[in-house]
């Protein structure tokens, strides 16, 4: 149950929301698009961040871009 403790975990890196239009799927109350987000775990498709609601959720990759 690795998953409980990734609101404590360092940020790996920033990236930035760049849409909430997703076709399956109710993000744009999660999302907000120009805003960034600290991704504490990632995967080949998922960022795992911390979102609007304060907890660690699971998103594509393609609803954002890495900030430098």
């Amino acid at each position: 149950m690795i998953h409980l403790n990734w609101e404590n975990n360092e940020t790996i890196k920033t990236i930035e929301c760049v849409h909430a239009n997703a076709e399956k799927f109710i993000i744009h109350n999660k999302l907000t698009p120009g805003k960034q987000y600290d991704v504490k775990n990632e995967t080949d498709e998922f960022y795992f961040i911390i979102d609007n609601s304060n907890r660690v959720g699971g998103f594509y990759k393609n609803y954002f871009k890495e900030v430098e």
